[in-house]
C-alpha cells in the first residue's frame, strides 16, 4: 500500500493511494527522483518538463475552492528515502505543511495495522460536486493511466478508502508520526 487519495470538488471526500508521496504534495527535488526512477533514459529537458507540469498542477491546492483532497498513505511511503535522506526530510516537512491546508486531510496506515485493503496498488478517486458527473477512479500506470467509470467499481474502491481511513491513523497522529520519521532520517 502506499497513498490513497481522493480529489474532491465539494463536500464530499474520497480518497487516493500510492507507493510514493501523490504528485500534488512533492517537493521539487523529490518530485525530480521520482521522475528520474522511471524515466532513467529521458533527456534533461524531458525530466525537466515532467518536474515542471507536476509542479503547475500543485497550484491547485490550497486557493480558494480549491479541490478538496484525502490521502492515506502507508507508512512505507515514508520510510522510503527517494532522492537520499536530505529530499526526504524535505519531502515529510513538505506533507506536515499540506496536512495544514483546508482542503487536505493527509493520513497515514501505520506498520503496526497490519495488512489493508488496497495493498494492492494505487488509485486515486475523483469525485464532484456536480450531480451529473458521475465519479472516477484514476489507476496511473508507468506509461498510461486506466479510468474506472463503471458504478460498481467505483463504488468498491470508495469503500476501501473508508476503510483504509479508519485504519490509519487520525490527522493529528499522523503529523506526529512524520516528526518521529524525520527525526529517524
Amino acid at each position: 500500500m502506499a497513498r490513497f487519495c481522493a480529489l474532491t470538488r465539494g463536500a464530499c471526500p474520497a480518497g487516493q493511494r500510492s507507493r510514493l508521496v501523490g504528485g500534488l504534495f512533492q517537493t521539487q527535488a523529490y518530485a525530480r527522483a521520482v521522475t528520474m526512477l522511471g524515466y532513467r533514459a529521458a533527456p534533461a529537458e524531458e525530466i525537466d518538463r515532467r518536474v515542471s507540469m507536476r509542479m503547475k498542477r500543485q497550484e491547485q491546492v490550497g486557493r480558494p475552492h480549491a479541490p478538496h483532497v484525502w490521502s492515506v498513505l502507508d507508512e512505507a511511503v515514508l520510510r522510503r528515502p527517494v532522492g537520499g535522506p536530505e529530499v526526504m526530510r524535505a519531502q515529510l516537512d513538505r506533507l506536515i505543511e499540506a496536512a495544514r491546508l483546508p482542503d487536505v486531510t493527509i493520513q497515514v496506515v501505520p506498520f503496526g495495522r497490519g495488512g489493508h485493503a488496497a495493498a494492492g496498488g494505487s488509485f486515486t478517486v475523483l469525485r464532484f460536486a456536480e450531480p451529473d458527473v458521475p465519479d472516477v477512479v484514476y489507476i496511473e500506470q508507468l506509461t498510461s493511466a486506466l479510468y474506472l467509470e463503471k458504478r460498481d467499481d467505483v463504488e468498491h474502491y470508495l469503500e476501501v478508502m473508508n476503510v483504509l481511513g479508519a485504519q490509519a491513523l487520525s490527522p493529528a497522529a499522523t503529523e506526529r508520526l512524520i516528526r518521529q520519521i524525520i527525526r529517524e532520517t
